[in-house]
């Protein structure tokens, strides 16, 4: 069944308690509502319909699943309730916030906190609109609190997998906050049955394209590298299917020599290795790179007549010195005397 355009929940609806005001956001998994709850809170909802396995018409509530796609439809929706309720165990404040799930119309809704801001996409396309690279001093801040949220994510065994700079959300004070959890269909250690999960060319690890690839941590790795990549070069790196038949990359990476330390450009080389062994193996060692203050550069030598000049100068500084009256006494160094 080919992927279309689901019609959303009309503005106005009332649905367990919260209103549907508009929607903000749809993708191949879901779509996501500004709503606000019974007090007048300003919340985010988002929907299980998965584009290639449901279809809603304008005016509908409940979506239409055929035989054949029904089995696949519940596996997501079961996986999709269950990621909510591992999210809502989850308080950190660089982990999207669920406060509620419920079902409704046949499937299931994720209920989270708004916040006003925008995504780390948008700010790098602000930035090559103006002219401008993203800053090394802003990537390592708000990565570091990226990983700190990520490492909570893995302690309670869930995988992002979708990670990419449309899914870091900033708020208007410039904290991140990881979003968009609906492709991760698979927890760390699960041998339920899960759907396979949808991708982003460039952000996704090598082993998310291959049926039983051995997702773990790392992958997510991965996508912090070609995240911080997309960061510094303005656009992805190239997709990881690509790279196994011509890798193009050491050629991208070499113009970013120069613009940022050799320190970073040599962790996103880290992170984005196609071997999931040759990438680091905790998100901890990337957090030390980060916090480790990067080495400043040493400044270039003078030119040759420089040096030169100054040798004279000081060849005569000393002679003058050396041809005083010792037997003078010398006036005490002072905070501006020349010695």
């Amino acid at each position: 069944m080919a992927a279309q355009n689901n019609a959303p929940l009309p503005d106005g609806l009332e649905i367990a308690g919260y209103r549907i005001v508009k929607k903000i956001a749809s993708g191949g998994f879901s779509i996501v509502y500004l709503a606000y709850d019974g007090d007048g809170v300003a919340v985010a909802i988002k929907e299980y319909l998965p584009s290639s396995l449901a279809l809603r018409q304008e005016g509908e509530l409940v979506p239409t699943i055929s035989k054949a796609h029904l089995p696949v439809f519940r596996i997501g929706l079961k996986c999709f309730f269950e990621e909510g309720r591992a999210l809502a165990r989850i308080s950190h404040p660089n982990v999207v916030s669920v406060l509620n799930f419920f079902r409704a119309n046949d499937t299931v809704y994720m209920v989270m906190a708004y916040e006003s801001g925008h995504s780390l996409q948008e700010h790098i396309q602000r930035q090559r609109a103006k002219g401008s690279k993203v800053g090394e001093a802003f990537i390592r801040t708000i990565f570091l609190q990226v990983l700190k949220g990520l490492r909570e994510v893995h302690a309670n065994k869930l995988l992002h997998l979708d990670l990419k700079p449309a899914n870091i959300y900033l708020r208007t004070d410039g904290t991140p906050m990881l979003l968009d959890f609906g492709a991760a269909r698979q927890t760390v250690n699960n041998d339920l049955p899960t759907l396979t999960p949808m991708y982003t060319p460039g952000f996704a690890p090598p082993e998310l394209y291959a049926k039983a690839g051995g997702l773990g941590p790392w992958s997510d790795v991965y996508s912090i590298g070609a995240s911080m990549f997309a960061c510094m070069a303005g656009a992805p790196p190239q997709p990881a299917d690509q790279r196994k038949t011509g890798d193009k990359m050491a050629g991208h990476f070499d113009k970013l020599e120069g613009q940022y330390t050799p320190e970073l450009v040599k962790m996103v080389r880290w992170c984005l290795a196609l071997d999931p062994l040759e990438r680091p193996q905790s998100l901890f060692a990337l957090q030390k790179v980060l916090q480790a203050a990067p080495a400043a550069p040493a400044a270039p030598p003078p030119p040759q007549g420089v040096l030169d000049r100054l040798g004279a100068g000081w060849r005569g500084l000393v002679g003058r010195l050396g041809g005083q009256d010792q037997s003078k006494p010398q006036a005490k160094a002072g905070p501006d005397t020349l010695i």
